[in-house]
Parts: structure tokens; C-alpha cells; sequence
């Protein structure tokens, strides 16, 4: 089979996946819509960071293992939060909407990261790989995003913790993102850092649906008293 071009199939990828998608914006009702541009928001961040971090190994040499655990934790958790931070700062502080579109757009990131890294590594992909993929590293950055929009929803009402508030999001998020890197590239830690996203998700989530529960619960206990 002749060699892929690397270079040119990530731009293929890209066009292949966004134009789809940018093309059932419109005929999406409104209660979706925001959902599914911040999956292509995530689309294009994947694709304008895997540029930034190329430069990024060029400039250490192809030092891979420095690269992500030091740098790319920093750039692609500063780029997919820009636009969450954005969206809260200009558009509404709602916590469900915050939580639901900085996930989304986790989420799109993650989809082409993988999608490219399949591409790439297609001779080398099983099965495990992709559940393995899924539950870590494509959970982790939806999870990393998800953090930064749900604390959003709390910086935003309080304009005292605007720029530190922000600063501790983006911090946190860096630091999650790091710590996962560096346990899955040690051969002692690996396992426990494919666990880490889902020991994060699954307690979260369990937390969500309680509340969402107990919510419904006071809603339908209101409308009977009314």
C-alpha cells in the first residue's frame, strides 16, 4: 500500500468530518444546535493544537515523552477552553448549559485526535486500543473541558474570582491533563492512568443524575401544591 501523506491526511480528515457536520447546523433544532457547534469547535482546536505541538517537537527535537508531559497538556487545555470561558463570559453563566457544552466540545476534540491517530497507526490499531482510547484518553479531554465549564458557572456570578477563578480552572485542567500523560507513558502506572478519566467520570456523573433527580422531585412536588 502507498505510504500516506501524514501532512495532507489531516486536512482530508478534517474536511471529511467538519463539512457534514457544518451542514446539519441549520437544519438542527435550537435546543441541539449549541451541542453540535461545539463538537466542531473541538474539530477545529484538535486541528489548529496538532499544528501548535508540531512546532513544539520540531523545536525539542521529536522528544515525544518531553513534549506531552510538559508542553501539550498547557496547549491543548488553554485552547479548548477559550472558547467555553467565551461562551460564559458572553453568552449565559447557566451551569446545564455550561457543563453540557464544554463536554460537547471535549468531546469533538477527542474524536479527531483519535480518528487521526487510527489513520496513522492503522497497522498497529485492535479492538483494545479503541476501548482503551475511548474510556482514557477521549474521556479525559472531555473531561478536562467539562471541569472548566462547570467551574465557569460558579467564576462567572462572582465577579471577585473572574480572572483568578479562571486561572485555577485552567490550572486544574492543565494539571489533570499532565498527571494523566505521565501515568499512561510509565510502564508501572499505565493501567491506573487509562482508569484515572472514568474514576473522575463516573462519580461526577452519579453526583449530576442525583441532583437532577432531586430536582425533578421538588419541580413535580411544587406543580401538586399549586
Amino acid at each position: 500500500m502507498e505510504h500516506l501523506n501524514t501532512e495532507n491526511m489531516i486536512y482530508i480528515l478534517f474536511i471529511c468530518i467538519t463539512i457534514p457536520l457544518i451542514l446539519s447546523v441549520p437544519l438542527i433544532q435550537k435546543a441541539s444546535r449549541d451541542i453540535m457547534v461545539c463538537l466542531i469547535v473541538g474539530i477545529f482546536a484538535a486541528l489548529f493544537i496538532s499544528e501548535v505541538n508540531g512546532i513544539f517537537l520540531k523545536l525539542f527535537h521529536e522528544d515525544v515523552l518531553f513534549v506531552t508531559t510538559t508542553i501539550t497538556p498547557v496547549t491543548e487545555e488553554i485552547i479548548k477552553a477559550l472558547p467555553v470561558i467565551a461562551f460564559a463570559f458572553l453568552f449565559s453563566e447557566n451551569r446545564a448549559k455550561l457543563l453540557s457544552i464544554s463536554f460537547a466540545l471535549g468531546v469533538g476534540f477527542a474524536l479527531f485526535e483519535n480518528t487521526f491517530i487510527l489513520i496513522e497507526n492503522v497497522q498497529y490499531i485492535s479492538l483494545g486500543w479503541a476501548a482503551i482510547r475511548g474510556f482514557s484518553s477521549a474521556l479525559m479531554h472531555g473531561v478536562c473541558t467539562a471541569a472548566v465549564g462547570y467551574g465557569m458557572s460558579y467564576v462567572r456570578i462572582k465577579r471577585k474570582l473572574s480572572i483568578p477563578g479562571t486561572f485555577a480552572l485552567l490550572i486544574t485542567a492543565i494539571m489533570y491533563h499532565g498527571i494523566f500523560n505521565m501515568m499512561v507513558q510509565a510502564e508501572n502506572m499505565k493501567n491506573y492512568g487509562f482508569l484515572l478519566p472514568a474514576a473522575t467520570y463516573i462519580p461526577f456523573l452519579i453526583y449530576l443524575l442525583v441532583q437532577r433527580n432531586k430536582v425533578a422531585r421538588q419541580k413535580l412536588a411544587q406543580e401538586q401544591t399549586e
